[in-house]
């Protein structure tokens, strides 16, 4: 990442900037009228949801080509599952568990709170885990397969 431009920076401090809106959105942890929260955010809500929107935003950041770059050196992509993964995890961890549609189809009310509510936890864990894998992953790619330089 010290080798990176004003391009790629510029697009991990939009992408964080949009992650962090977009989950603080739907997951009500920022006050709107489109969603709301029926059970109050824990306080390891709002680091969850920084990190996961900074993680995000380096992410996104390792897709842009360099300046110059016309993107044909593009290395396979290893880290895509860990981070889709990663995000979704994130958003089910921060999210209210009664509001959640998918939980309260699949365990109902009561469930939502006795059983999935104490493993959000555990679902930021792993979701963070799992975005900084994928960070990891496609550094490491970038490092040891540069694009190669444009022909002029």
């Amino acid at each position: 990442m010290r080798e990176w431009g004003a391009r790629r920076w510029w697009a991990a401090a939009i992408g964080a900037a949009a992650t962090a809106v977009l989950l603080g959105v739907v997951t009500a942890l920022i006050p709107n009228p489109l969603f709301s929260r029926m059970i109050a955010p824990e306080w390891w809500n709002y680091p969850v949801w920084i990190a996961s929107a900074l993680l995000s935003g380096l992410l996104l950041a390792t897709y842009v080509t360099p300046g110059g770059d016309d993107g044909t050196g593009a290395t396979p992509d290893r880290g895509a599952r860990s981070s889709l993964s990663g995000g979704l995890l994130s958003w089910f961890a921060i999210g209210c568990p009664v509001c959640n549609k998918l939980v309260l189809l699949a365990v109902g009310a009561s469930g939502a709170l006795t059983w999935f509510a104490p493993l959000q936890p555990l679902l930021a864990a792993a979701g963070l885990v799992l975005l900084g894998w994928a960070l990891h992953t496609r550094l490491r790619n970038a490092a040891s397969c540069p694009s190669p330089a444009r022909k002029a």
